[in-house]
């Protein structure tokens, strides 16, 4: 027996592909999805990471990007039987957001917690000075 949802009627299989989590594309579940919020004097990013551990989130800038790299690996599969439906993700994702040339790599800080990582990046500032990659460490 297959565990899948039941359809309402034969008529709305169409709408069910583009809208039942069952049967959207796996690769998309790689994507890190992200909250980006302007204020007065930085921007906030929210990055969902659920099932990450912080030593494996690695966060860099480089000639103007903010660059956000995470891995998980695959669970143990001693246990016997095999899966009839997966869509968790495993392996490495990345994600990159143009924060300009002028932001400074220790004005950026990291939190993660709950599974989301959390990013303040102060906008852009008048001095014009590329630096290079650098990495930033997550508080906890």
């Amino acid at each position: 027996m297959m565990m899948l949802p039941r359809r309402k009627n034969e008529f709305d299989l169409l709408e069910e592909m583009f809208t039942n989590p069952f049967l959207l594309d796996a690769s998309d579940t790689k994507l890190m999805r992200s909250d980006i919020k302007e204020k007065e004097n930085n921007y906030l990013i929210d990055i969902d990471l659920p099932g990450y551990d912080k030593q494996n989130i690695e966060i860099t800038v480089d000639n103007g990007y903010l660059v956000v790299n995470a891995k998980v690996n695959k669970e143990d599969e001693k246990e016997e039987g095999k899966y009839v439906h997966k869509e968790r993700y495993y392996g490495e994702c990345s994600r990159s957001f143009y924060i300009g040339e002028d932001v400074k790599y220790e004005d950026i800080k990291a939190n993660f917690k709950n599974g989301i990582l959390k990013l303040v990046v102060p906008k852009k500032n008048n001095e014009k000075q590329i630096e290079e990659r650098k990495y930033i460490q997550i508080e906890d």
